[in-house]
C-alpha cells in the first residue's frame, strides 16, 4: 500500500500540469477569433457604404479623343480697291456697246456633292453660292450670263464671249491656302485664255487677298471637261477659290466677295477683248447666238 500511494500522487499532478496549458490555448484562441471577427464585420460594414469600396483601384478615365478645334482667323476687312482692279460701274450706265454672253459654270452643281468637309459642308454648295453672285454682278453691268451646271447639256457647242467654272479645293489639307486659275493645256486660243487667266489671277487676288497657290493645279484642271465640250472659239478657265479648311472662312462667310474677283477678272477680260473693237463691230457671241 505504501507504494502505491507515491505513484497516484504524481499522476495527479501530471493531469493537473497538462489541463492548464489547454485551457490557455483556448483562451488565446477565442481572443484572435474574436478579434478577427470584429474585423470582418467592420470590413463589411465600411463596403456597404455606397463609393467607399477599399479593394477598388482609382482610374482616371482618359479624355476623349477628339480632333482639335480649328481657329480660322478671319481675313483683314477689304476695301473695293481703287487702284489696280477693275471697277464696277452703276447698273444704269450701259459698259459695251454690245451685248456678251458669258458662261459660269458652278462646278459640281447637279452631279456630285465635290469635297465633302467632315461636317458635312459641300464643294458644290460653296461653288453654287458664289456662281449665283457673280451671274447677278455680271447681269447689272451688262452682260448676259448663263448659270450652268457641271454637265450642262448647253455645254455642247457653247459658244460665247468666255466661260469660268468656279470650284473649291480640298476640305483636309492643313496649311494650305490660296487660289489658283487654269486653262485647258492644248488652247486653239492661247492668247486668248492667258488674257482670261491673266485677268482672273490679278483681279481675284486683289478683291480677296488669298495668295496664288500655283502649286495645287492638277490635271484635273487643264484637262476640263467642258473645255473640250465647248465650241474652240470660246476662251475658258477653271478658277478653285480656295481650300475649304484653312480658308473656309472667306468661302462660307464672304461669297459676294469672291464673286466681286471672279466678275472683275471676267470684266477685265472683256475691257481688253472689246475696247480696241469699234462700237458697231459685234462680238461672237451676238454674231452665233443672237437672242
Amino acid at each position: 500500500m505504501s507504494k502505491a500511494q507515491p505513484v497516484r500522487r504524481p499522476q495527479a499532478v501530471k493531469k493537473r500540469s497538462q489541463a492548464q496549458p489547454n485551457s490557455l490555448r483556448f483562451f488565446i484562441f477565442a481572443i484572435l477569433a474574436l478579434i478577427l471577427g470584429s474585423l470582418v464585420m467592420g470590413f463589411n460594414i465600411y463596403a456597404s457604404q455606397p463609393g467607399s469600396d477599399p479593394l477598388a483601384v482609382e482610374i482616371t478615365p482618359n479624355p476623349v479623343s477628339t480632333l482639335p478645334e480649328i481657329k480660322i482667323a478671319p481675313p483683314q476687312p477689304l476695301d473695293v480697291p481703287t487702284v489696280g482692279g477693275v471697277d464696277f460701274i452703276s447698273s444704269s450706265q450701259k459698259r459695251y456697246a454690245i451685248t456678251p454672253l458669258v458662261g459660269i459654270v458652278s462646278g459640281h452643281r447637279g452631279y456630285d456633292p465635290g469635297a465633302v468637309c467632315p461636317d458635312g459642308l459641300t464643294e458644290a454648295e460653296l461653288n453654287y453660292r458664289v456662281a449665283l453672285e457673280v451671274v447677278d454682278l455680271l447681269q447689272r453691268q451688262g452682260v448676259s450670263a448663263d448659270l450652268l451646271e457641271e454637265f450642262d447639256p448647253r455645254l455642247t457647242g457653247y459658244l460665247a464671249d468666255a466661260l469660268v467654272s468656279i470650284h473649291a479645293d480640298s476640305c483636309n489639307i492643313a496649311g494650305a491656302t490660296g487660289f489658283k486659275v487654269a486653262r485647258v493645256t492644248e488652247s486653239a486660243i492661247p492668247e486668248a485664255e492667258d488674257l482670261l487667266v491673266a485677268c482672273l489671277n490679278d483681279q481675284y487676288g486683289i478683291y480677296t487677298g488669298l495668295p496664288f497657290h500655283p502649286g495645287s493645279i492638277t490635271d484635273d484642271m487643264t484637262n476640263y471637261h467642258a473645255f473640250r465640250e465647248t465650241d474652240d472659239r470660246t476662251p475658258g478657265a477653271i478658277i478653285e477659290i480656295g481650300f475649304m479648311l484653312d480658308d473656309r472662312y472667306l468661302l462660307e462667310t464672304k461669297p459676294k466677295i469672291i464673286a466681286r474677283g471672279i466678275a472683275a477678272g471676267i470684266l477685265c477680260f472683256l475691257d481688253n477683248r472689246l475696247a480696241a473693237a469699234p462700237a458697231e463691230q459685234q462680238t461672237v457671241s451676238q454674231t452665233q447666238n443672237p437672242n
